[in-house]
């Protein structure tokens, strides 16, 4: 299909054009007012219990805790803990990142460190989230240390190092727009022509329409 097959097609369907046109439009209304979204967090650490050798608890952070706070987070993404979240009142986005709070002398990941994130449509509703996520997340780390009979004063602690906090989530409204704009014109130019072939080729196999293949008659 050649250029001025393409711009005749085109003029031929102006209206889809139209409509992408307001389509488009409307996309990008969204872009520059969309729906106030909000990012709440929080960083929460697994203590081992006070000893005498190690009164300190934030200086004993071994590495088999970031093991067992990863196998809390590992029943918290199964389908049984995400049903467990959303009944506790957990709604939206949300998730359990472990920190990398490694150095250049310290391997990642071992310090057992989780972010907590809950996104929603208001600050209070994501900290809200994050609490309620925080408070499933302890209850876990409780169980499990029940199960094996550990005693209560030598138990593994859940700490809230970082208190919930959110924070508005700030796009770029330039680059949604660029991108808004090039997914509207490329749809809109692709529906015009796929319209009007589809339309040519039922007016061409249309009855009494039919083409004449045979010889061309020559006057006496």
């Amino acid at each position: 299909m050649s250029p001025g097959n393409v711009a005749d097609a085109l003029l031929r369907r102006w209206y889809v054009l139209v409509v992408a046109a307001l389509l488009t439009a409307a996309g990008a209304y969204q872009v520059v007012r969309p729906t106030p979204q909000y990012v709440g967090s929080a960083v929460v650490v697994l203590k081992p219990p006070v000893t005498q050798n190690q009164p300190n608890q934030l200086t004993n952070l071994q590495p088999p805790l970031a093991v067992l706070s990863y196998g809390v987070v590992r029943q918290l993404e199964s389908p049984a803990g995400v049903k467990e979240l959303k009944a506790a009142g957990v709604r939206g986005t949300y998730h359990l990142v472990p920190r990398n709070s490694g150095t250049s002398a310290t391997p990642r990941y071992l310090i057992p460190s989780l972010q907590v994130q809950s996104q929603a449509s208001g600050a209070d509703a994501a900290v809200t989230s994050v609490r309620r996520i925080i408070d499933v997340y302890t209850r876990h780390v409780d169980q499990l240390q029940a199960a094996q009979g550990v005693a209560s004063g030598a138990r593994i602690t859940a700490t809230v190092l970082t208190s919930p906090s959110a924070a508005e989530v700030q796009g770029d409204k330039t680059r949604g727009l660029a991108g808004t704009a090039l997914l509207g014109g490329t749809a809109g130019v692709l529906a015009a022509l796929w319209l009007d072939r589809y339309l040519l080729g039922r007016r061409e196999t249309a009855p009494g329409r039919r083409r004449y293949s045979g010889p061309v008659p020559v006057a006496d």
